[in-house]
């Protein structure tokens, strides 16, 4: 779809602030998205391990997806950015699309029989989640005007805490209230989780759908339509936005790029550490794995409660603090509780570890958006976030590289070194960001 002039009564670019109920709405996407996000993060690595992959392969398993979100990013940004349609508006047809293949591949992913197949539908919902998922972040900025963008971001980490929270603890769900079966042959899932993926398809699509359907887009103004004529393709004004990228956005950048290696650590091998590490499971196929990786997916489940519950008292932290030392506090929050997993010894100790990695997370969804937002041009807000999710992405194809390596030669094959070399880089981003980026005024 292109830009078509939509006649009579164009938009002047003067954004309303919009009551609470309509920034729940534009939220509630985000609700499934999440969902199926959390759900092939707390169980991937333990369907990996049950179709028979080693310990320092399961990084490869991952790697199709984010090698293809370096091209799919920043053409959806660009192509969002473009599109008009009086009806469906900018953003929402990709909304619509991304959910509608993400909840077919969720379906589908149970019942893979090979290796190869579970790493491509993986590759599927990753490339169609990331559709649905990026034009998002630029429909808080397109919808709210400044003095709610805040609001909005937070509200998306709401949601994002609540789908999070539903999707981990499904399969201990299942098998402790509904007593489904959790014990899987090898080669074949576990009825918990087949049950978990198909409520996730139907959530993920159901929320975004409910998004597209209660909320309308502004059309484009005509600056912005005078702008489109004149611009280049997709490819050159890719290439410009990188080049030009403003400070700010490059030293954010560098935090994310040393943030998300930890939270990838955690959902490559933290299931399967608490299975083998706490719960001494000795296979896959024994109750002890079974208990072990539904226990973890609580423990999941816990953190994203606390993200949820952590989102409602961040604004005022971060007004109080600013942007800058709030989230470089969230995140050493973070990587002492991803440190803190390789000292647990007692099951319940791990809700204190992932209390840190909640704080954490619902500054990381909300506060390098926020910080973000003001110093991205008008009109590119759309392919600047697919660009700055290039360092949500390219962490995950370095450690894909990396750590089958470091994980044969130098932690042993320890899943738990590993996660904790997760919370070393955490620590670094922090530093990066109290020293690096300039603190705003308050007023901002």
């Amino acid at each position: 779809m292109s830009i078509n002039t939509p006649g009579e009564g164009l938009y002047k670019g003067i954004k309303p602030k919009l009551p609470l109920s309509e920034i729940i709405n534009m939220s509630v996407g985000f609700f499934g998205i999440q969902f199926g996000w959390d759900l092939q993060r707390a169980n991937m690595g333990v369907i990996y391990d049950n179709l028979g992959a080693d310990a320092d392969k399961i990084p490869y398993l991952f790697l199709a997806a984010p090698l293809t979100g370096l091209i799919v990013q920043p053409l959806i940004g660009y192509l969002s950015d473009r599109t008009w349609h009086p009806t469906w508006g900018r953003r929402r047809p990709y909304f619509l699309l991304g959910a509608l293949l993400s909840s077919i591949a969720l379906l589908i992913m149970p019942h893979s029989s090979a290796l190869w197949m579970a790493a491509g539908l993986l590759w599927v919902l990753d490339v169609f989640g990331n559709v649905a998922m990026e034009p998002f972040r630029a429909y808080v900025v397109d919808k709210l005007p400044d003095s709610q963008v805040n609001r909005g971001f937070v509200m998306q980490g709401l949601m994002i805490g609540l789908g999070g929270t539903v999707a981990s603890s499904l399969p201990w769900v299942l098998r402790n209230v509904f007593s489904v079966n959790n014990m899987s042959v090898k080669g074949v899932i576990a009825e918990n989780v087949k049950f978990s993926f198909y409520i996730g398809a139907f959530f993920f699509l159901a929320a975004v759908l409910y998004s597209v359907i209660t909320t309308k887009e502004y059309p484009p103004t005509a600056e912005e339509l005078e702008e489109k004529k004149h611009s280049g393709s997709g490819v050159s004004e890719i290439f410009s936005a990188i080049k030009n990228m403003p400070q700010k956005m490059k030293i954010i950048s560098l935090v994310q790029f040393f943030t998300w290696p930890g939270l990838f650590l955690m959902w490559f091998y933290y299931s399967l550490c608490v299975a083998y590490k706490i719960f001494g499971a000795t296979s896959n196929t024994d109750q002890a794995f079974g208990d072990g990786k539904d226990f973890a997916g609580l423990t999941l489940a816990y953190y994203s409660i606390v993200t949820f519950c952590f989102s409602f008292i961040l604004p005022f932290i971060a007004n109080k603090l600013g942007r800058r030392l709030t989230h470089s506090i969230c995140l050493l929050a973070g990587a002492v509780g991803l440190i803190s997993v390789s000292f647990v010894s007692n099951k319940y100790f791990l809700y204190g570890s992932m209390t840190g990695v909640g704080i954490a997370w619902a500054s990381i969804l909300s506060m390098p958006y926020a910080m973000l937002s003001g110093v991205l041009p008008k009109g590119k807000v759309g392919i600047y976030m697919g660009i700055f999710n290039f360092f949500i992405v390219l962490p995950e194809i370095i450690a894909v590289f990396i750590y089958p390596s470091l994980m044969k030669y130098v932690f042993n094959n320890n899943m738990l070194s590993a996660v904790t070399s997760g919370g070393v880089l955490m620590i670094i981003a922090s530093a990066i960001c109290y020293f690096f980026i300039k603190e705003e005024k308050k007023s901002d």
